[in-house]
């Protein structure tokens, strides 16, 4: 018998149409156009207003501007207020690089630090201060490297980080202290189960080899080599490729029957998320998490390619924010409002009473590493449908990202009868009319 990852009742999410990306909706200018006979016409395009962009939009407009501006261009970031992509600028004795930048529609800022100095100056932490309990990812709000010790990081330790962050001199880094503890975030209680730990579900994928699959955390293949959808069931999955710790926090399960259906969206509590492609994340981009402990949650993107020193080991290439997460919500999916797959939660600090920081997984990143792609046979993409199994209950949806809380909106528990505390549908309030209730966040029978 197949094994159906589709829930008995669904309700859509309303959510808007994808804008579409790259240079059909930008165009760059050329170059090298000379100055002499383009003079009114870069004047006139260098007082225009920046462009009103999504983030998305924000994003490829961004690796554009660092391949036409090189080394020049010191990072960027999306203003969410103004709808705008902010580019950092160290023009040096050449300022047809800030005409450039403004004719492309970003709003321009003159920085000190280049790109090459903060990419030198996190080679220097990676070399001397990889402590565990320490990451690191440049701000380009601030033009600086931000450093970001645990609780653990005292004594010696923390004086050898913050000696560390001296030597880069001045104006090159900040350090923060964070008040819990880095560590992976997978448990046991809920979602998809191996042995005593649990994770979530992140997106479901189609493999190279065309069977379906799903991307989880890579450190949830520490659990075990065989995954399930109940505590104690049978197995549904099989870890196919895992990467933890290393050059990222990403793992590949295929499914064991080749007739799963796997929908491509993620499901937040009684709602689902259409998911339609994978995209890279911007700084300062709005973003939603859903993991099977604490259920909807949101936030911003702070970095890219940070490096997190954590106890099993030193991780690079991860994102960023401030977007709450607790044990078990390993591998579930970070988006956004418009469905686009970003992340895969991979641990960080504190918990979803008193915040903290997250790290991720690029999905992108992932899909090129092991050959897969989002939702049926690459069409669509792929989603953390964790229903599997009854509704819980819960009240009325909203249908849209932003409303209110309209009732418990649990249900995508993998396959838990209601009542036993899946936790799933549990979310934050963070719009998607999925309610949090203290009770549903389950018994984390140990942790991984």
């Amino acid at each position: 018998m197949s094994h159906k990852r589709i829930p008995k009742r669904k309700a859509a999410i309303a959510v808007g149409g994808v804008v579409a990306l790259g240079a059909a909706a930008i165009l760059l200018p050329n170059a090298n156009a000379s100055q002499d006979g383009a003079t009114d016409d870069a004047a006139a395009a260098a007082s225009a207003p920046p462009k009103t962009l999504k983030a998305t939009d924000a994003s490829d407009l961004a690796s554009q501007l660092a391949g036409l501006l090189g080394d020049a261009f010191a990072g960027s970031y999306y203003d969410g207020g103004k709808q705008q992509l902010v580019v950092n600028v160290v023009p040096g004795d050449n300022n047809n690089v800030i005409v450039q930048a403004k004719r492309a529609g970003a709003t321009v800022r003159e920085v000190d630090n280049s790109m090459t100095e903060l990419e030198a100056g996190a080679q220097t932490l990676k070399t001397e201060a990889t402590i565990p309990g320490t990451s690191w990812a440049v701000d380009p709000r601030t033009n600086k490297i931000l450093v970001t010790a645990d609780s653990t990081v005292t004594g010696d330790k923390w004086d050898r980080l913050e000696s560390t962050v001296r030597g880069l001199g001045s104006g090159m880094a900040t350090i923060k202290k964070s008040a819990g503890t880095f560590r992976t975030f997978a448990s046991g209680g809920d979602a998809i189960f191996a042995a005593n730990s649990r994770c979530s579900l992140g997106f479901n994928v189609t493999a190279g080899d065309g069977t379906p699959a799903f991307l989880t955390a890579g450190h949830c293949a520490l659990g075990g080599q065989q995954w399930s959808d109940q505590q104690g069931g049978a197995p549904i999955a099989t870890i196919d490729q895992a990467v933890f710790p290393g050059e990222g926090d990403f793992a590949l399960a295929k499914y064991d029957d080749p007739n799963t259906q796997a929908p491509s969206d993620v499901d937040v509590g009684g709602q689902t998320v259409q998911i339609t492609e994978a995209a890279e994340a911007t700084v300062g981009q709005e973003v939603f998490r859903m993991g099977s402990t604490t259920g909807l949650a949101d936030g911003q993107v702070l970095g890219l390619n940070a490096t997190v020193n954590y106890p099993e080991g030193t991780v690079t290439g991860l994102i960023q924010t401030d977007v709450c997460a607790e044990p078990g919500d390993s591998g579930g999916s970070m988006f956004t409002q418009d469905g686009l797959a970003i992340g895969l939660t991979s641990g960080g600090s504190g918990d979803c009473t008193v915040g903290g920081e997250t790290f991720f997984q690029p999905v992108t990143t992932a899909l090129a590493a092991v050959g897969a792609t989002l939702g049926e046979g690459g069409a669509g993409a792929g989603a953390a449908d964790q229903a599997g199994g009854e509704d819980a209950g819960g009240g009325e949806a909203d249908g849209e990202i932003g409303g209110e809380d309209a009732g418990q909106g649990a249900g995508d528990g993998a396959g838990q009868d209601a009542g036993q505390g899946a936790g799933d549908g549990a979310g934050q309030g963070a719009g998607y009319g999925a309610g949090r209730d203290a009770e549903d966040g389950g018994g984390q029978s140990g942790t991984h």
